[in-house]
């Protein structure tokens, strides 16, 4: 079983810009992101997918001078960017991960693509209420490319895997129990506004820049120390339109 890791990446945002090169801790937000991803086994390698934008060069660069490959496709059509790079390799699974996520949980990343081995599906689906930021996608490149195919909205377009959620009967799902450490749905840790990177920088201080620090670590952190996790308790998500 094949399975290419991309990471979604880009420069724009409209309520926190630049956010994926902010520093963080002693590194960047994308270096926690890239280097978390590593510790992901059993896949072809790491994919980062951003926009043919000038701005987005910036993250060109950045995958240069680490060595990371770089794709460029599509701002605005995120699901062309996905499934154009994703068929250069043609990989049986893609892992979806997005850059804004500086503390992606590679332990149960792990766990998920085990599942899959042991049980193949079109796309996994995680049973349980985890933080926002902590947890990957895995879905087959077939599935991709008939979502590609067949989702046409402007939701299914923005957000890759959307359709198939929309739509689960079109698809076999392999389920996967989050472990129940995990199940804290009232945390945040993910980069959307100015207190959520406030919140991930005290984070990353805490931990004093160990990158790899275990995402059990970061929630447990956040569930005994509720000045810190109420640091971003009010934002909300955008909603999918």
């Amino acid at each position: 079983m094949e399975t290419l890791i991309i990471i979604q990446a880009r420069m724009g945002s409209t309520r926190l810009p630049g956010k994926v090169l902010k520093p963080l801790g002693t590194s960047t937000v994308i270096n926690y992101v890239v280097s978390r991803c590593k510790k992901i086994q059993k896949t072809l390698g790491i994919i980062v997918a951003t926009s043919t934008l000038e701005q987005d060069n910036q993250i060109e660069e950045w995958c240069k001078k680490h060595d990371i490959t770089c794709y460029r496709g599509s701002e605005s059509d995120v699901l062309s960017r996905y499934y154009h790079c994703a068929k250069q390799y043609k990989p049986d699974y893609i892992i979806r991960v997005t850059a804004d996520c500086p503390f992606i949980d590679y332990t149960f990343a792990n766990q998920i693509i085990n599942r899959m081995e042991k049980n193949p599906g079109d796309i996994v689906i995680v049973n349980g209420h985890l933080p926002r930021g902590l947890v990957v996608e895995m879905i087959a490149f077939t599935a991709l490319e008939f979502i590609y195919k067949y989702g046409h909205e402007t939701r299914h377009r923005e957000h890759v895997t959307y359709y198939a959620y929309e739509h689960p009967s079109k698809f076999k799902h392999t389920k996967v129990i989050a472990p129940s450490f995990l199940n804290h749905p009232e945390l945040r840790i993910t980069l959307d506004t100015i207190e959520d990177y406030q919140l991930c920088c005290v984070v990353a201080d805490y931990f004093k820049g160990e990158i790899l620090i275990p995402s059990q670590d970061v929630v447990e952190y956040l569930v005994t120390h509720a000045n810190v996790a109420n640091m971003n308790a009010h934002i909300t998500q955008k909603p999918v339109e």
